[in-house]
């Protein structure tokens, strides 16, 4: 990906999404040309020239202060992920030899270890390119969808993105695309001479429009607690949070964690699940659609 254009198309949307009266500057009336803030409301909001604002939204960052990129975020609000993605955007436009942090594609035994011991919590881990390097049989079983066929590792953004089944996975769709997208967005800005990544993003362009539209909108995000409602076939839906934690002593990994509110349907729910885990535990595939039926009587009685 191109240092330059990422930081060009990533400043002028974040400016796009703002209004004067958003950021308490007085209208005028008259039609703006162009959607959201003007340039020289952003250089007078963040302290800077116009013409300084005009050559870093063009993509020069190399050599900005941090003061400035500060000043730059305060003026087009910028969340705390956009915040970081922007610095991320200036450190790799420096002229500092830039070290690459090339995500795991394995994990060592403990952390495998650490996973088949979350009894009853659906936990997984991943990488910056999205890829599944370590699951527990309850987060396969969750994500048993996700596994039907799967002959590589399982990349989480090729299966949102490919795979019709995710659109019966998630009862919303278009929120776990939108993080799919903004998760590797982020990523990017960390290092956009990835070359891995690079040809992920392309391949993920050429494929889908639904990515294509969605990445073109530069939006970042922290992808860290949330809640989210996944529907099994074999259970039902389940309302779920999720918490993720940093592998510190691996960088570039993270770890996802999946609870159900004690005493819910959802905690029932998964309690049925690690049942039906336990009774398919060794297939990667799902039984045909009348197993799956067999088993969901099976387990409430």
């Amino acid at each position: 990906m191109n240092n330059r254009s990422e930081i060009r198309e990533f400043l002028s949307s974040r400016r796009a999404k703002l209004t004067p009266q958003q950021v308490g500057l007085p209208t005028f009336g008259g039609i703006r040309r162009v959607p959201g803030l003007r340039r020289e409301e952003v250089s007078m909001l963040a302290g800077v020239s116009v013409e300084y604002y005009t050559r870093m939204e063009r993509g020069s960052l190399a050599g900005v202060s941090d003061s400035v990129l500060e000043s730059i975020s305060r003026a087009l609000r910028l969340n705390e992920a956009e915040h970081q993605h922007l610095f991320n955007l200036a450190r790799a436009a420096g002229p500092a030899p830039r070290t690459r942090r090339q995500p795991a594609k394995e994990i060592n035994a403990s952390i495998q270890h650490i996973l088949d011991g979350m009894v009853g919590i659906p936990a997984f881990v991943q990488n910056g390119y999205l890829d599944v390097v370590a699951v527990n049989d309850l987060g396969r079983a969750l994500y048993s969808e996700a596994y039907k066929d799967q002959t590589h590792q399982l990349n989480y953004a090729r299966f949102v993105f490919f795979n019709p089944r995710s659109q019966s996975l998630y009862t919303d769709w278009d929120q776990a695309a939108d993080t799919v997208v903004a998760m590797l967005h982020a990523e990017a800005g960390r290092d956009p001479f990835d070359r891995c990544l690079t040809d992920l993003v392309g391949e993920l362009s050429t494929r889908s429009d639904e990515f294509r539209k969605r990445w073109a909108q530069h939006d970042v995000r922290h992808h860290r607690s949330g809640a989210k409602t996944i529907h099994h076939p074999a259970v039902g839906d389940l309302e779920l949070h999720f918490n993720a934690l940093e592998l510190t002593a691996t960088p570039g990994l993270t770890m996802f964690a999946y609870s159900a509110e004690p005493g819910s349907p959802s905690a029932d729910g998964l309690r049925l699940l690690a049942s039906w885990a336990a009774t398919n535990k060794g297939a990667q595939t799902d039984p045909d659609v009348q197993g799956d039926r067999n088993t969901k009587d099976a387990l409430r009685r």
